[in-house]
């Protein structure tokens, strides 16, 4: 079997300086790492490949070693398959995929906000069908936060914060996993590296105050189940002031009736079928009035009919969707005596074309006996 080549894995050649090795193990470990290619094992085994190549090649010590003796001679030196060097060219690679937040993990410690709220909100609003359909005023009710002045959102008293006991004053705790190293938020100190001793006795260590509050807000035309609606200043105060937005989660009840499907209404129209035989118009229903639905003689049960633009007005203003209406067909659960003879009359009046089956199955009968025969 030959012997893996560091220098094929990082793609450079032989006489490749520092340089040449390190970009080209940045632009490899960002396009194979696990995070960016899930459940493909090639590219994770690719990527440990590659910081396998890249912890020998960076060193010149053991790229002597690999130059003149090959693999078999770093194993001789001490050398095992693991990644356990490289972690500041590893940091940067991390930053890049993750941003800085992330990378800090690896070097220095990103100063986060002191108070442990979110500054956004989300609620969930119910309006009705027709609210949602043609728009409306609703009145809000819901409650935020405000940092509490006492400790300035900090949960401390007097705001004093001491170095958080978990994590040291760095904000992450770090998890080691095979060859890597994971860096996750702290949860004590929920990444500000600062914990409080004793809790502010005006808020009970919160941080904040909740109040509440109401007003009213525009529902648009044409608003549809779980779209949201942002109501800009109307979220939590931070202690400098900052306050965020107001998230409202549109949930629309059902209608009796008419079902949505987009910007498309859907309608059913029962039948009788001896509408459906003899045709006709009649009167339906629709979002904005009446309208005249025209039946066709034979009309199939589920048949579907199309009023382009009766349907609801589109949110984002790309016109009407359209109405549709689907038909079904109903029978009598019983017949007396007289509509029982009408019916027979009616049906020997149409000779043989009310018996389908008798001509379907003419021929089946006797191919059927010669099976066994």
């Amino acid at each position: 079997m030959s012997e893996i080549d560091y220098y094929e894995i990082l793609e450079v050649s032989k006489s490749a300086d520092k340089g040449t090795i390190k970009k080209a193990y940045r632009q490899m470990a960002m396009k194979y790492h696990p995070d960016k290619n899930p459940d493909d094992k090639e590219a994770e085994e690719r990527f440990k490949a590659i910081n396998e190549a890249y912890q020998v090649l960076s060193d010149e010590n053991k790229r002597s070693i690999y130059d003149r003796y090959g693999k078999a001679g770093l194993d001789g030196h001490g050398q095992g398959g693991g990644f356990s060097g490289g972690f500041d060219d590893l940091s940067s690679v991390f930053e890049e995929m993750f941003g800085s937040a992330f990378g800090s993990g690896f070097g220095g410690r990103k100063r986060r906000k002191s108070y442990n709220y979110n500054l956004d909100i989300g609620i969930e609003l119910e309006v009705e069908f027709n609210e949602a359909v043609f728009g409306c005023k609703k009145e809000v009710n819901y409650t935020y936060k405000d940092a509490c002045s006492s400790c300035k959102g900090t949960g401390a008293k007097d705001g004093k914060l001491s170095t958080c006991p978990t994590c040291k004053g760095q904000g992450q705790i770090h998890m080691r996993q095979g060859f890597m190293t994971f860096a996750q938020t702290c949860p004590t100190c929920h990444g500000s590296g600062e914990a409080k001793t004793e809790e502010c006795k005006s808020c009970k260590g919160t941080g904040y105050k909740e109040h509440s509050d109401k007003f009213e807000v525009n529902i648009p035309e044409g608003v549809n189940d779980g779209n949201r609606i942002r109501v800009s200043k109307k979220g939590n105060i931070a202690p400098d002031g900052t306050r965020g937005d107001l998230y409202i989660q549109i949930s629309v009840k059902e209608d009796s009736h008419f079902v949505r499907h987009e910007d498309d209404i859907y309608i059913e129209v029962p039948l009788f079928f001896t509408q459906v035989a003899l045709g006709g118009k009649i009167k339906i229903p629709s979002l904005r009035g009446e309208l005249e639905l025209e039946i066709p003689a034979g009309t199939k049960d589920k048949q579907q009919f199309t009023f382009k633009g009766e349907g609801v007005k589109s949110v984002q203003g790309y016109g009407k969707g359209d109405l549709i209406v689907q038909i079904k067909i109903t029978y009598p659960k019983s017949l007396n005596t007289e509509q029982k003879e009408l019916l027979e009359k009616l049906q020997e009046s149409f000779g043989i074309e009310s018996k389908p089956h008798v001509s379907n199955f003419e021929n089946m009968f006797d191919k059927v006996k010669k099976w066994f025969s």
